[in-house]
């Protein structure tokens, strides 16, 4: 805290307000005046609960603690709280600080997160005169808004990256799959649908791992995703649920028309077992799996796929029929393997990109808190800017290549 400075408490500061307002509530209703929720704008409405602008806090569910400014004669939905200024003290200011709070502290609730005003109201907040406030606030503005476009450019270059990997993938397998003879997967591979285990089985910790649709993603295995174990297993089971290095799993069920499933990757290790809405497809010796997964990765595969979706609005189902005669292309195994080899040299050269832009978001990230932790300890300076090099952070995404 900096010598000389007055402190109170964020209590001094705003008073707290509540809402009562559900998206329920005010289907249907028209008017002048708008509702907001933790994603921004919902609808205008016939009424308002706040006659001056004010701050809202995420208070119930995801995203708690994160903080939002409104205009005047507007009102927020009931799991945010409003925070409104209270006299002689700037809202921008006031938003600054809560930006800077660690919100995680004071996170209660386990399935559903919760923050309440009454434990954090006692942060200590620094009373100083109204025109020392703005000026921090413009420093910050000026400061953030560098950082936020910075981070902008950096969001587009991870985005690029991937496109580009995307972009390569199908032209390669465009042309492969049309000029060359195509077969079925059921000519080249067996498929096996996942087993139906009781959750009741399940343990937090055990000999095999039970592999389930959060736990499939693009390439990944993410053993750490709500994980579940068998210890015990009826050898008939064990024989048909084993997973075995070189399986390519692809998950079955997801959101009707949206695409959000049909993952897939290879599986490396041997204590695997599959759960149902994954299937697993085991290919001969003619076949490279990764020659597979790669190209289950481009829209020709996908079209195939997706193309056999039943279900209902919400849930989409892919069968195993619609796998078993989705075409590929069969190319020599000695040209499968130098495809496979060169695309791999792209997806690490992609990966490095991706890790090298990903940790630029996270910097600029960490130091939006260093600088938010000095502005309210008394340390902000006005060549913050040129303190942080942030010019030189506005050129730090270059457009990627892909040689």
């Amino acid at each position: 805290m900096k010598q000389g400075w007055e402190y109170c408490q964020l209590e001094d500061v705003v008073k707290k307000g509540s809402s009562n307002i559900s998206l329920n509530k005010i289907k249907g209703e028209d008017g002048e005046f708008p509702v907001f929720a933790a994603k921004g704008y919902v609808q205008n409405v016939s009424f308002f609960d706040q006659e001056e602008e004010y701050l809202a806090i995420i208070k119930d569910g995801a995203g708690i603690g994160r903080v939002s400014k409104h205009p005047s004669k507007s009102s927020v939905v009931a799991t945010m709280q409003y925070l409104i200024p209270k006299k002689g003290f700037d809202i921008n200011f006031i938003k600054y600080f809560l930006e800077g709070i660690d919100f995680e502290k004071h996170r209660s609730g386990s399935t559903i997160p919760h923050i309440y005003f009454k434990d954090y109201k006692s942060e200590k907040f620094p009373k100083v005169p109204l025109p020392e406030q703005q000026h921090i606030v413009s420093i910050l503005d000026e400061a953030f808004s560098a950082i936020d476009k910075a981070k902008a450019n950096t969001e587009q270059n991870l985005k690029n990256a991937a496109a580009l990997f995307e972009s390569y993938l199908q032209g390669v397998f465009s042309e492969i799959f049309h000029s060359n003879e195509t077969k079925k997967i059921k000519e080249l591979a067996k498929v096996v649908g996942g087993y139906s285990f009781k959750s009741k089985d399940f343990k937090k910790s055990g000999k095999y791992q039970v592999i389930r649709m959060g736990n499939v993603r693009p390439g990944i295995i993410r053993e750490n995703e709500n994980p579940v174990f068998i210890d015990k297993i009826d050898e008939k089971v064990l024989s048909r649920a084993t997973l075995h290095p070189n399986d390519v799993i692809i998950t079955q069920t997801g959101t009707k028309n949206k695409r959000d499933y049909g993952f897939t990757v290879i599986i490396e290790k041997t204590n695997y077992l599959l759960n149902q809405r994954i299937a697993a497809i085991r290919f001969t010796k003619l076949y490279l799996p990764k020659f597979f997964l790669y190209f289950s990765w481009t829209d020709l595969f996908k079209d195939q796929y997706f193309a056999n979706e039943t279900g209902t609005v919400g849930q989409g189902n892919v069968g195993i029929k619609a796998i078993t005669d989705s075409k590929v292309p069969f190319i020599p195994l000695d040209q499968q393997e130098k495809i496979v080899e060169k695309i791999d040299t792209i997806l690490v050269e992609t990966q490095k990109l991706e890790t090298i832009y990903q940790k630029k978001i996270d910097d600029l990230e960490e130091l939006k808190k260093s600088i938010l932790q000095k502005a309210f300890a008394g340390e902000l300076k006005a060549e913050i800017a040129q303190k942080y090099d942030l010019k030189d952070t506005l050129n730090l995404a270059a457009e990627p290549t892909i040689k």
